[in-house]
């Protein structure tokens, strides 16, 4: 399914009675309603960054609603859509933190390449509806993510902005992984404590200070 170890990682999870239910629930949203992101591209965060390869995860909520909007990566959009408001405030405390340039587009595929596990709480969402799948049985999921995440003995970085992700965060072992948490860079609450929180070069920091190869933020123009 993932081409990659979370196959076998995440292999008994989706034997699980509720997986098969959102299984049939999705084929039945994907026929009967516009949903975001197109099925290929669905597990697009899982696919790209392996299991044993995450470095960093940043926790988003569900995917965006708009056309051509979500590619299945968290806050990222595809090559050719304007830049949503929560990804442009990203952006500045990106430059501000690290000094790296605001790229001309929104998408965060080289982050993911480099080991930053892109992963919304709920995967799937219907056109114009927002958090339209909660309680799908994404969240159940994802949790199993997180989980078989913290589990892991190499350390990792978890990014979580705002009160749902820090929610879901809530039983990652902070003695053995870095928890960085901020208020969600959405405009509405970005001036509240997410702009100035560096949590780019934090990040960097925690990897280098364990002897792992940190990440290069910089995003090249499309």
């Amino acid at each position: 399914m993932f081409g990659n170890d979370w196959d076998e990682v995440l292999f008994d999870e989706m034997q699980k009675p509720y997986f098969q239910e959102l299984r049939l629930a999705l084929t039945r949203e994907y026929k009967e309603h516009t949903v975001y992101p197109p099925k290929d591209l669905l597990f697009t965060a899982l696919k790209l960054t392996p299991y044993s390869e995450t470095r960093v995860i940043i926790l988003g909520q569900d995917p965006y609603h708009g056309a051509e909007q979500a590619q299945g990566l968290s806050f990222s959009v595809k090559p050719g859509v304007r830049i949503p408001p929560s990804l442009r405030n990203i952006y500045t405390e990106l430059k501000e933190d690290i000094g790296v340039p605001v790229p001309n587009h929104g998408s965060l595929l080289h982050w993911a390449e480099q080991g930053v596990l892109l992963l919304n709480a709920v995967l799937t969402v219907r056109e114009g509806l927002p958090n339209s799948h909660k309680g799908l049985g994404w969240e159940t999921f994802t949790d199993a993510i997180m989980g078989k995440l913290n589990e892991r003995t190499v350390p990792l970085v978890f990014i979580l902005w705002g009160s749902y992700a820090q929610k879901k965060g809530a039983y990652i072992d902070s003695s053995r992984h870095q928890v960085i948490q901020s208020p969600h860079p959405s405009p509405l609450s970005a001036h509240r404590g997410f702009l100035g929180s560096r949590p780019f070069s934090k990040a960097n920091q925690f990897l280098e200070s364990r002897g792992l190869k940190d990440v290069n933020w910089t995003i090249p123009n499309d």
